[in-house]
């Protein structure tokens, strides 16, 4: 994780901030999982939590090795979100940077679907399993997200990301094909 490449957003009047980073990310997912990277962190520099502000923001921020970074962009994903980007070089990462994990978070939402598989799974009735569950939902998540489309599994969902305290010392591990870790650490600066 020695190199980054910034992506940042630029307004457009037509599409929202929120909607054209799921677009890119959907992009970058699908170009990791294409390429079966598990080099590739990443970070939202901007990112904001909160119950009415939780956004990733307008700025991505992909952490790597120089090589990986450019077989990414060889592959050409960023086709028809160049309009919407502004694309920095690799660059080296400061010799001063923090590190900081960037992991997935899921959460129990209480749809109906996970309330019936409880019950099935736990031998109780339907409307036992949706109380259960009801209680769970109540709990705001503050989180940013944004929508995916797993290239995998072809679901959609809401992807929780969560950034963890800043550290002194990187931890080295693998990235899943979101760019995401539930231990490894990227750049943070």
């Amino acid at each position: 994780m020695d190199h980054y490449i910034d992506i940042r957003l630029r307004p457009d009047p037509d599409f929202s901030e929120p909607m054209l980073m799921g677009a890119l990310y959907n992009k970058l997912h699908r170009a990791l999982f294409d390429l079966q990277e598990n080099g590739i962190g990443v970070s939202f520099p901007l990112c904001k939590h909160g119950i009415r502000a939780r956004t990733l923001g307008g700025h991505l921020r992909l952490h790597g090795t120089r090589m990986s970074l450019e077989q990414l962009m060889a592959a050409s994903w960023l086709t028809g979100m160049r309009d919407h980007t502004n694309v920095s070089e690799v660059q080296p990462v400061p010799a001063d940077a923090k590190h900081r994990n960037v992991a997935r978070r899921q959460f129990n939402t209480g749809s109906p679907s996970r309330a019936k598989r409880y019950a099935k799974r736990h031998d109780i009735s339907e409307s036992e399993a949706r109380e259960i569950y009801a209680n769970v939902a109540e709990k705001r998540i503050e989180l940013p997200f944004v929508q995916i489309n797993s290239r995998s599994t072809q679901q959609r969902f809401a992807l929780f990301i969560e950034h963890g305290k800043p550290q002194a010392t990187p931890v080295a591990g693998a990235f899943n094909h979101y760019g995401l870790s539930p231990t490894a650490t990227v750049p943070w600066f």
